[in-house]
């Protein structure tokens, strides 16, 4: 019955597609007026760091808060070329490249589900695919991600085509030049070394190596600036304390009101979490998953990172599709991914944003500040809900790991 219902709404698929994006076009209205201020910070900075002076120089936003560039020297001599496009023009491509990211990163998820079930991508899954875009598009972390002009959708959607490549070279290099851009895609250089990619591994750090030479080359006072003295400054990066920061540092920073930085709460929560992705990710190899893999070792980023924006968590919508389609439907798992539905789509994070004071203002009254933990929350119960939710793969011999060292052990997304 419900797969004769699906149907049905697949048929309709493109038709929700084209409506969702044009409701979502008329709501920004005319390209002169999207604010997009973190595309403007990489479009304005960018250029700076051809005379050095990139960490130097700061955009005004508010008074007590002027936006730096934060983001490795790499990262500017990849925006360049946009910053060589009017304002209005890069403004337009951003939001254009950013929605077929989106696209991408729902198909590249419904894909790895299709081949590991033995199922050809046809038009079913394709649709779906459609479906599913129209959906997410209207999910927090996505749309902080277009208002801002982030660069989440085209990062996240670029890191997880590179980890899921049949060949050794283009995964590694290109999660090392992931890396290179913004650090956060390194944790998915756990994702090789449990699936024993190790040459995978290795050219994550050659690729990685490649962007910190081009940065150098570029401008070596930035590049010997953010390695050896910014590298690790949270507080530059923006108020750890600020409900926006869905990392276990900011809800336990608003629990106890003031920065835990590093110290035995933060420990922890962090190896409180560590035991549950371990179990998550021993489940998922064994089981020859590598969705729930690459979603297990991207929570565990997420939720270990100091900074980690309610926009940075657009890998919840893999884990969604993972939870409708390629898990079991036991009542844990699809609580909990009716929970993420529920919390990303009512835009939790903008209330709690409204209700407090200041960004700076740690302190929060208990509601709030309970509140605050929706994401890091719902992602500790979702890698416990992991290991008894994943399905056996009747094709894969018992405790066989999910790749081995051969290029063709793992097949490709079509």
């Amino acid at each position: 019955m419900v797969e004769r219902f699906e149907q049905r709404v697949l048929r309709l698929a493109p038709l929700v597609l084209c409506l969702s994006l044009g409701w979502y076009f008329w709501r920004l209205g005319a390209p002169t007026g999207w604010g997009m201020i973190d595309l403007k910070v990489y479009w304005t900075l960018a250029p700076n760091l051809l005379t050095d002076q990139l960490y130097t120089i700061d955009m005004p936003f508010t008074a007590d808060f002027p936006l730096p560039f934060t983001y490795p020297p790499f990262a500017a001599v990849v925006f360049l070329p946009l910053s060589w496009l009017p304002w209005v023009a890069a403004r337009i491509v951003w939001q254009v490249l950013s929605l077929v990211c989106l696209w991408w990163l729902v198909r590249t998820a419904l894909a790895l589900v299709a081949t590991r079930s033995g199922q050809r991508f046809d038009g079913t899954w394709s649709r779906r695919a459609l479906l599913w875009t129209a959906l997410a598009l209207w999910c927090e972390p996505v749309r902080k991600t277009l208002d801002f002009g982030q660069i989440n959708l085209v990062l996240i959607a670029g890191t997880f085509a590179a980890v899921v490549a049949t060949r050794h070279l283009v995964a590694g290099f290109g999660v090392g030049v992931a890396a290179g851009l913004k650090l956060t895609p390194a944790i998915s250089v756990l994702y090789f070394l449990v699936t024993r990619r190790f040459r995978a591994a290795l050219w994550t750090a050659v690729g990685f190596a490649f962007t910190v030479a081009v940065g150098f080359v570029a401008s070596a006072s930035d590049s010997w600036r953010y390695w050896f003295e910014l590298l690790g400054a949270a507080d530059r990066v923006g108020p750890v304390g600020s409900a926006i920061n869905q990392s276990l540092r900011g809800a336990l920073s608003r629990t106890l009101g003031h920065d835990v930085e590093m110290t035995w709460p933060w420990l922890l929560a962090v190896a409180v979490s560590a035991v549950l992705t371990g179990f998550a990710l021993r489940a998922a190899v064994r089981a020859g998953d590598t969705l729930a893999t690459v979603v297990a070792v991207q929570l565990f980023g997420l939720l270990l990172s100091p900074i980690s924006w309610s926009h940075h968590w657009v890998w919840v919508i893999p884990l969604v599709l993972w939870a409708v389609y390629g898990a079991r439907r036991t009542w844990p798992v699809l609580a909990v991914a009716a929970a993420w539905v529920v919390v990303t789509g009512a835009d939790l994070i903008t209330f709690l944003i409204d209700q407090q004071p200041s960004i700076w203002e740690i302190p929060r009254p208990w509601p709030l500040a309970a509140l605050g933990w929706c994401y890091p929350l719902l992602g500790l119960l979702t890698l416990a809900v992991m290991p008894a939710a994943v399905r056996a793969d009747d094709r894969r011999p018992a405790g066989a790991p999910l790749t081995t060292t051969s290029t063709k052990a793992e097949p490709s997304v079509p």
